[in-house]
């Protein structure tokens, strides 16, 4: 897939100024930068969230799923909010086993009725990646997907994230400030800086 060049201006400030570039089909792309370099000004407009200086748009009916940086909850049950993302595809039962599974591969079996709002930070970031994952998508945009884990459960959820990208070929971009978490993810790495692409 072929990304155009992209601007993006916040009040006469560019926030993201990046050259047409090419996405590897089925491949994993990780996003790396500090703070402000306009990471996640650029997964939001890949997921049709921020709207970029020009006309911009991806392939027809391509499915994107978009997990943001500061995860949220609906007030329902864990399960419930994972199962507002039921796939369309498969059956009432299908979906509750798979959130079912899903909910034990983030460690949250036991907050399957909690409500939603009650969780820790770590445990919400768990819900929303199991939400998302619920679904099957052409691309995944994770951005900082496990900031709030701590390290034995963000190496499950990599796990899971991996093995999700094995078993759908989908394209994920990740958004991570971690160099360990990079290079366990691909070697196609994207640096910017204020707004630009390094390499």
């Amino acid at each position: 897939m072929i990304i155009p060049a992209l601007k993006k201006t916040y009040r006469d400030q560019v926030v993201l100024d990046t050259p047409e570039w090419e996405f590897p089909d089925h491949g994993i792309v990780v996003l790396q930068g500090e703070n402000g370099s306009g990471k996640s000004t650029l997964g939001k407009i890949l997921a049709g969230i921020v709207k970029p200086d020009m006309k911009f748009s991806l392939l027809v009916n391509y499915r994107i799923g978009y997990m943001t940086q500061q995860p949220y909850g609906f007030l329902l049950s864990v399960k419930k909010n994972l199962l507002l993302n039921s796939d369309p595809s498969l059956s009432k039962k299908e979906n509750s086993q798979k959130a079912d599974a899903l909910l034990s591969a983030m460690g949250l079996s036991e907050s399957s009725k909690k409500n939603a709002a009650r969780l820790s930070g770590g445990q919400t970031q768990r819900m929303a990646l199991a939400r998302l994952l619920m679904r099957q998508y052409d691309m995944i945009i994770l951005d900082e997907p496990t900031s709030s884990m701590d390290p034995e459960m963000a190496k499950k959820a990599e796990d899971f994230i991996l093995e999700y990208h094995k078993k759908t070929c989908c394209q994920i971009l990740l958004i991570t400030h971690r160099k360990e978490q990079a290079q366990r993810f691909s070697s196609l790495c994207k640096v910017l800086e204020n707004g630009r692409f390094l390499d």
